[in-house]
């Protein structure tokens, strides 16, 4: 299925977290002068025109970056920095996807895999990331791809895996890869995206995970409104595998404040959590 486009979602409350928590992670990357790769399993276009038709139809972002943009937080001031960069001064034009955010961190020694499917948005996300000569665009299946590239030649890797889960199997998809994935790299760091809008589904991937013998997972939520079989996407959440010691610390300093940042209600709430310890 190639239906889905994130230009109708870009900057929303779920993009907020898992770029927040992205940025988090490259920053915490780039700290050793030694190389590192970055895999994008489901790169999208890249850059996103928030004035687009897509874009105004849902006006997902005005819920999500549209808050936040000029607000001044210290905690979120390297996520707002990467987004005015593709933005002129204070106006709040373009949202970039993750790979324009992993660009803005990576070093000449780096390298950045990008994978997408759809073919009007592999088109764009080439032509968005032309100018950097360390990234390659790949028009594959993410999770396949992600598989041929490990272990990396670095034997440093972020990998970002955040499919649409239009496809229920997605689900299953996921954890099958990411067990692959660890057992040929067990040292990389797994950044797993998830939406929630049957919670059901998301209780069985953490059972999953945690009987599957991987050891040193997080996991991060964002919901703005309680859960509900009726409402759509309800919040979303990062499981995090070999995260840096210092991102739960910054984590649960930054999502009370996301909530009544972002919440509209009283059902809204968010989670931080050791999934299984290291």
């Amino acid at each position: 299925m190639l239906s889905y486009r994130h230009s109708y979602h870009a900057g929303n409350f779920a993009d907020v977290l898992k770029h927040i928590v992205l940025i988090e992670l490259l920053q915490h990357m780039v700290k050793k002068e030694k190389a590192f790769s970055y895999i994008d399993t489901h790169s999208g276009a890249g850059l996103y025109h928030l004035r687009s038709d897509h874009a105004e139809k849902l006006q997902e972002y005005q819920q999500g970056i549209a808050k936040l943009f000029n607000l001044d937080w210290s905690e979120l001031a390297a996520y707002q920095a990467a987004v005015k960069a593709v933005n002129t001064g204070n106006d709040l034009t373009f949202y970039p996807g993750s790979p324009m955010l992993a660009t803005q961190y990576l070093r000449s020694q780096d390298q950045a895999w990008c994978f997408e499917l759809h073919p009007k948005d592999s088109v764009f996300l080439t032509n968005n990331l032309r100018p950097f000569k360390q990234a390659r665009v790949r028009r594959e299946d993410g999770l396949k791809g992600l598989l041929s590239l490990l272990p990396s030649e670095s034997r440093r890797a972020l990998v970002l895996i955040d499919p649409s889960y239009e496809i229920k199997s997605d689900y299953d998809e996921v954890f099958q890869t990411v067990v692959k994935a660890h057992k040929k790299f067990a040292t990389g760091t797994y950044a797993i995206w998830y939406p929630v809008v049957d919670r059901a589904r998301i209780n069985r991937l953490d059972k999953q995970l945690i009987s599957s013998g991987i050891t040193n997972i997080q996991r991060y939520e964002l919901g703005l409104e309680a859960d509900s079989s009726t409402r759509g996407m309800t919040s979303s959440g990062m499981f995090i595998i070999n995260p840096p010691w210092q991102l739960m610390e910054t984590m649960t300093a930054l999502l009370p404040k996301l909530v009544n940042a972002l919440g509209e209600n009283t059902g809204a709430f968010y989670r931080a959590d050791i999934l299984v310890a290291q």
